[in-house]
């Protein structure tokens, strides 16, 4: 399985790094959106699950969402945005934009791990 995180927290990273690990995923990563979509290019598409950031520089998480789910070659890729934004007016905007899931920062690994999994419809580890 290979995953892609885009966010440009070097901390939040580094868990998702570890849970990729524990899970034996590929992790591809990238400090924003414009550098996450170049990688998902150079893979042809090729990733079974993005981790997504909201707030980021230069392009936010929900416009590459939304760039994600109007390619064809992306969008049936479940992308689960894992960001500090908790207001539900945001969270409805990111599931109704194509969002599977939604994580609030900050979690454990372990709520990660096991949201990657349901993300990907296969319960926990």
């Amino acid at each position: 399985m290979r995953m892609l995180s885009i966010d440009d927290s070097s901390v939040v990273r580094k868990i998702i790094r570890m849970a990729a690990e524990v899970l034996e995923f590929e992790l591809i990563e990238a400090e924003d959106g414009y550098e996450g979509l170049t990688k998902l290019d150079e893979l042809g598409g090729q990733v079974d699950i993005i981790l997504l950031d909201w707030n980021m520089p230069g392009m936010t998480g929900l416009e590459v969402l939304k760039k994600l789910k109007q390619n064809e070659k992306t969008r049936r890729i479940p992308v689960m945005m894992v960001t500090t934004e908790s207001q539900k007016e945001n969270i409805v905007e990111a599931v109704k934009s194509g969002a599977a899931h939604y994580m609030i920062k900050p979690f454990t690994m372990e709520e990660l791990t096991k949201k990657i999994m349901e993300c990907l419809g296969r319960g926990t580890i």
